[in-house]
This record gives structure tokens, sequence and C-alpha cells, in this order.
């Protein structure tokens, strides 16, 4: 009798590892695909920034520290980076591109080039893409840091080791005003 009421609890146990197992899996494949969702609008933004620096570079050429601070975040490498070095690389260019395209206001005479705008509005285009990628990723992030955190999953997440993924915030520099210096 007691070895029929342990084989039981040991199939329970067991049925239950491998569902709870399987939730985790898939939460983490979701977040996985999310951050490729959103690492394609990244890299695209990332090649379009080049050809920003060189039109804002011919009307704002004293300008050498914000431009000089885009490009050196540009010219890391992004590919061989893991995702949350990507996250803080792009968290930073972030806050460059935005110093970059105030200088358009400062500048009438690059507001009006026809090249900028078109290269603005990529951009602002792009940007509204990794803005909806980000709500996304981070849905799929709070869903995934959920089972791993909240009892009963948390057990079984500790014992598979699936750990909490980083959400994409802003940094505290992007929640103030850009300032622009002349």
């Amino acid at each position: 009798m007691w070895l029929y009421v342990f084989i039981a609890i040991i199939a329970v146990v067991l049925i239950v590892s491998i569902i709870v197992y399987n939730i985790l899996v898939r939460e983490n494949n979701k977040v996985r695909e999310a951050f490729a969702t959103m690492d394609v609008y990244l890299k695209k933004r990332w090649d379009l920034i080049p050809n920003i620096v060189e039109t804002v570079k011919g009307y704002a050429e004293h300008e050498k520290e914000t431009l000089t601070s885009v490009v050196d975040l540009r010219n890391k490498t992004y590919e061989n980076k893991v995702d949350e070095e990507k996250i803080e690389l792009n968290e930073k260019l972030s806050n460059g591109i935005k110093k970059l395209m105030a200088l358009s206001e400062a500048y009438p005479n690059l507001k009006a080039d026809s090249a900028f705008r078109d290269l603005s509005d990529q951009l602002k285009t792009i940007e509204d893409e990794i803005a909806n990628s980000r709500k996304y990723y981070n849905a799929t992030v709070r869903d995934y840091n959920n089972k791993v955190e909240m009892f009963p999953s948390n057990l079984f997440a500790k014992i598979f080791g699936f750990k909490i993924k980083n959400m994409f915030e802003a940094y505290e520099e992007e929640r103030q005003n850009v300032k622009v210096r002349l």
C-alpha cells in the first residue's frame, strides 16, 4: 500500500516538474523572440546613425562633443554583444541621438535639408518601432520573471537554472530634458 502511495507521489512530482519546465521554456522562448524582434529595429537604427551624423556634421562641425559621443557609441561592435550589453549600449545611443536631433532646432539650414528630413523621418519611424517592440519585450520579460519568481514555479526555476531577465528601461539621463549648448 505505501509503495503505491510513494509511486503516486513520485509520478505527480514528475508530471508537475515536466509541466512547469515546459512553461518556463515557453516563456523564455517568448523573451528571446521578443528581443530578436526588437534587435532588428535596433540594428536598423544602428545602420542609420552614420548617415545622420554625416549630414549633421556638415552643418554643425563645432558640435564635436555630441557628434563624437554618438560616433564612438556607434563604432562599438554590436553583433558580438550579449542581450544585456546590447540593451545598455542602445540606451546610451538613444540619449546621444536625442542630443543629435536636438541640434537641428539650433540649425535652421540643417532642419531644412531634405536629406536630414528624410533621415529624421526614418529615425522617427524606427524609434516608434523600437518603442513598440520594447513594450512587447518588457511584457514577455514580466511574464517570464513572474514564473521564475512566484511559488511554486520558482522552486523548479532554481532547479532547472532559469534566472530573471532585465527589462529594457530608460537611464536616468534619458528621463531629463535634453540641453543643447551652443
